[in-house]
């Protein structure tokens, strides 16, 4: 039973994935309903060199969900198997349901110096922000909580008690909003998805991220 799993451990000391030239972590979260799932869509589509890392889950699929693509649908047997066997970089229980990252996915793409973004709850990204200290995490705020009811109700995926506790949890993730490096207000579909790709190019822009690339260019001019 998960009841006899042991909870997520956070390393006493932050470490970082980067070894010397590494690709970026973009986390990305929101309560449920909020949209981020629709803007990170979205960025993938607009952002060229961006992988996205594909979650495991104990829920069921939804109508047009495919396993692999949205997540990977898997028993809470198969789960708690991959617990024990640390193969998640960061896990949860969510409204009931259990949420994981796959550590090998997440590192790889780092190492190889290729940008993810990670598409979480608001625990998982408390996860991720302590043990990659380097990654950019991003919140996706609905403009109001009748919007978000809407849109939950529109989403038509749960049943009316699924619905009241995810509105329940809403206040409480909302709190979380302030730790993040950056807060997009989902009120406008067209301009919050700008505003992430913006905010993507802004991080591949910084001068911290392309210091080997400025060396070489920097050495190619004769000295003076």
């Amino acid at each position: 039973m998960l009841s006899k799993l042991k909870e997520p451990t956070i390393p006493t000391a932050p470490v970082s994935l980067q070894p010397t030239r590494s690709g970026i972590l973009f986390v990305v979260s929101s309560p449920s309903g909020g949209g981020k799932g629709t803007l990170v869509q979205r960025m993938l589509n607009a952002v060229p060199d961006l992988s996205y890392s594909v979650s495991y889950t104990t829920r069921p699929p939804r109508n047009g969900e495919l396993d692999g693509r949205e997540y990977f649908f898997v028993t809470r047997d198969r789960f708690e198997q991959m617990v024990a066997a640390n193969e998640f970089l960061e896990w949860a229980s969510v409204h009931g349901n259990l949420y994981g990252t796959a550590r090998t996915q997440v590192s790889r793409e780092i190492d190889e110096g290729r940008d993810i973004v990670l598409e979480v709850d608001v625990q998982g990204a408390a996860s991720v922000r302590q043990l990659i200290t380097d990654s950019v995490s991003i919140f996706i705020l609905p403009p109001s909580h009748e919007v978000l009811r809407q849109r939950l109700q529109r989403r038509g995926t749960d049943t009316p008690d699924e619905l009241q506790l995810r509105l329940r949890n809403a206040p409480a993730e909302l709190a979380h909003y302030t730790a993040f490096d950056y807060l997009i207000i989902n009120d406008d579909v067209e301009l919050a998805a700008s505003r992430l790709v913006a905010i993507v190019n802004a991080e591949r822009s910084r001068c911290e991220r392309q210091e080997l690339q400025v060396k070489r260019i920097i050495a190619s001019f004769p000295a003076v």
